[in-house]
């Protein structure tokens, strides 16, 4: 049977498989009825880089269920942090939206991922494109002091449907600015420019629209994309990363890896 509840941390260790961690989760956050964001405990084994992702699950008829979530964290944050979206027939997410603290999950110990800085080559400005929950990754990297290390310029796009679906973005950026670690670094040089497609909004439209228009230039008051200095990072459904690595690439902008540094590097990983 299906389970309708989330187990208890200290319950969940003896249901965890050989080599998986189990997290007690610290704090839960709900947005919308779409959206929510929660913390876990850190085990002191794992090491990742800002804007990787690890797979997190749940005991599901029976047997642990898995998904890719970005760690939304950066690297030296003390718990682990994720933003989820709320699916109530998802396999896993219909089960992970009712935890509650003190519930656990379980944790692979492996990270991964290209949405890191080391796969870009050296550049001024980097531009962190993203739809919903594909904000994660870059929520992890506006908190790390090596991003404004190497970048002058710092762009956070965050497009949803609705204006209720960015309170997320505006958080994470908050925290950036005023955090004690990070927020000497990021004063003037974070941008956070947030848009919506479905509701009336200082800024409208799919950021694809607005990338090809200029319209997100001109507001952001920078020159259009050049490759010699502008560099690109993009997280968000599968459709808007294809168009987006479409226009970077017509822009002279080459796609990188983590064993081929590029000018943008883009992630397919992603929650039910």
């Amino acid at each position: 049977m299906t389970i309708s509840f989330t187990p208890r941390a200290e319950d969940l260790v003896a249901m965890a498989p050989e080599g998986v961690l189990v997290e007690t989760v610290t704090s839960v956050d709900h947005y919308t009825d779409r959206l929510f964001r929660f913390r876990t405990t850190r085990p002191a084994s794992l090491r990742f880089r800002s804007g990787e992702f690890v797979m997190i699950g749940l005991p599901v008829n029976g047997k642990p269920l898995y998904r890719a979530y970005s760690v939304a964290s950066p690297a030296w944050a003390e718990e682990l942090e994720f933003f989820s979206i709320k699916v109530p027939d998802g396999p896993l997410t219909s089960h992970l939206q009712k935890i509650r603290p003190g519930d656990g999950i379980f944790l692979r110990k492996k990270a991964t991922g290209t949405l890191v800085l080391d796969a870009l080559t050296p550049g001024k400005r980097v531009y962190m494109f993203s739809t919903g929950t594909g904000i994660a990754p870059f929520a992890s990297l506006i908190r790390d002091p090596e991003t404004y290390e190497k970048f002058d310029e710092v762009i956070l796009t965050h497009t949803c449907r609705q204006v209720d679906e960015l309170k997320y973005g505006f958080d994470i950026v908050s925290e950036a600015l005023n955090d004690p670690l990070v927020g000497e670094f990021a004063q003037g040089k974070l941008r956070h420019y947030a848009s919506v497609t479905r509701e009336p909004y200082e800024f409208q439209g799919r950021i694809t629209d607005l990338i090809s228009s200029g319209k997100l230039f001109a507001d952001l008051g920078v020159p259009p994309l050049n490759p010699e200095i502008d560099r690109g990072m993009i997280c968000g459904s599968l459709e808007m990363l294809k168009d987006t690595k479409a226009l970077l690439e017509a822009a002279g902008l080459s796609e990188g890896a983590n064993n081929a540094p590029g000018q943008f590097v883009t992630e397919k990983a992603f929650a039910d």
